[in-house]
């Protein structure tokens, strides 16, 4: 059990660091900037890029969308 919950947030935190890389990317320089074009509050993007938050697959659409990407492409 603790294994999976290793490999979840190492995935989370993979994610995050995905988010953060295309987020400076695409100009967003600041993480309050971004969320208000996904319209999600500063501290919801700042737990994604930390991998402490866990978004739902809504969010992951609305984030991909906001960076210009598809879904499959923050994966990557």
């Amino acid at each position: 059990m603790a294994a999976d919950w290793r490999v979840a947030s190492q995935l989370k935190r993979r994610f995050g660091e995905r988010v953060r890389e295309l987020r400076i990317k695409r100009g967003f320089s600041s993480q309050e900037a971004f969320g208000h074009k996904c319209g999600f509050d500063r501290t919801y993007i700042s737990g994604i890029e930390r991998g402490v938050r866990n978004p739902s697959l809504d969010a992951i659409e609305t984030l991909a969308n906001a960076l210009g990407v598809s879904v499959r492409d923050l994966f990557r």
